[in-house]
């Protein structure tokens, strides 16, 4: 698989290269972008082979792919991660934040709390917001760069309007890899507080050698009475455009709800998304990303490492994702001035900490799924933009 080779995506109406000089002052004619969390590598060519002949035929009609787009889902959760997928349990999506949209829309009511574990991925709390529900944030504690779960806080803070917990897992932007210790405490604090559990996935394939991802589904069946499970082979395969996602429902009584408030919608799957995760969750699709993450491994080695050349900053063990989250708190600056450094100087667009919730504000998240060339400037200029403190 090629992953080295530059692939210019300026002018393709690509949000990550596009964009970014309007919302950061970073010019795509020579900066790098390393916000958005989608890479810079094209699909397998399984999925763009799908693609392809689909483009030939011509047509683009109705299409009946059910059967065969969740056998693929069913093989790939059994042979990559042990989790063996009732096909009537899921639900495709418009996209998994679609997907969370969903289900604060099926199981909860305006002005109910939903808990998040903050920093965390921004989009929930939008969603959140957006559906005149309440953000409960629940700090995450971090411990040596890792990120841990405090479930005696979060007891003291829960006051009974609380509906819904949504786990992010791994995390994103920390990159943790949950234990199932972690997970069990998770199980039995939504069963203390009557919580519906809302477990994204979406990263759960890209994790790094020494770890394993353990699906919530896994960890306590006595939980599946009120488990959400969200997988997508957007992040994984590159394919997050095509905005196809899936919420996986255990519990009947939970699948009936869900069935019918897409019903109501009149909600249906995007027919070039069954086809490209149909292709993706395959031997071929499993060869690519066993490869991808060898290539990704090269690159956190080389920012993590031009990272600890620089002192005041530390980037949080990435244990899974493409995602470093760096941390620039020891430097003494304020936010301003450290953005600052890393756009203006830099020339680099990555994310800003603050908008992932409490606990982010000293960070900037980097997205690091991009050819190592890309990477390895990034080093450099960040080198050089804070080179008064080595």
């Amino acid at each position: 698989m090629d992953f080295d080779t530059p692939i210019d995506r300026r002018g393709t109406h690509s949000t990550k290269w596009d964009k970014m000089e309007a919302l950061y002052g970073v010019s795509p004619d020579d900066g790098l972008a390393m916000w958005v969390a989608d890479m810079d590598f094209r699909a397998p060519k399984t999925v763009r082979d799908a693609l392809r002949q689909q483009a030939d035929l011509g047509v683009f009609g109705y299409a009946d792919l059910e059967s065969p787009y969740r056998d693929a889902i069913c093989w790939w959760m059994e042979q990559r991660h042990g989790w063996q997928v009732d096909p009537k349990a899921i639900f495709t999506t418009t996209g998994l934040v679609n997907g969370v949209a969903l289900c604060l829309d099926t199981y909860t009511d305006p002005g109910d709390g939903i808990v998040l574990f903050t920093p965390v991925y921004h989009a929930f709390a939008r969603v959140i917001k957006g559906a005149g529900r309440k953000v409960v944030e629940c700090p995450l504690v971090n411990n040596a760069g890792r990120y841990e779960m405090d479930f005696a806080a979060y007891d003291a803070q829960m006051t009974g309007a609380e509906r819904m917990v949504i786990l992010c897992s791994p995390h994103n932007p920390g990159g943790t890899v949950w234990t199932r210790d972690e997970l069990q405490g998770l199980a039995d604090f939504a069963r203390r507080h009557d919580l519906i559990l809302l477990s994204d996935e979406i990263h759960h394939d890209l994790v790094f050698p020494g770890q394993t991802h353990i699906p919530m589904t896994n960890v306590d069946a006595s939980v599946h009475d009120r488990l959400l499970m969200l997988s997508a082979p957007s992040k994984t395969f590159n394919i997050a455009g095509l905005h196809t996602g899936n919420v996986i429902i255990p519990d009947p009584d939970l699948r009936k709800r869900f069935a019918a408030r897409m019903s109501a919608l009149s909600l249906a799957p995007n027919t070039l998304g069954q086809i490209a995760a149909t292709a993706a969750y395959s031997p071929e699709g499993a060869e690519w990303v066993d490869a991808l993450m060898d290539y990704l491994d090269g690159n956190r080695q080389i920012f993590d490492a031009a990272i600890a050349d620089i002192p005041g900053l530390t980037s949080m063990r990435l244990e899974s994702t493409f995602l470093a989250w760096v941390d620039f708190s020891a430097t003494g600056m304020q936010p301003a001035e450290f953005i600052a450094r890393v756009e203006r100087d830099a020339g680099i667009a990555a994310n800003h900490g603050d908008t992932f919730g409490s606990g982010g504000e000293t960070f900037l998240r980097f997205n690091i799924g991009t050819q190592r060339t890309r990477v390895e400037q990034a080093a450099e200029r960040l080198r050089a933009a804070f080179a008064d403190l080595q």
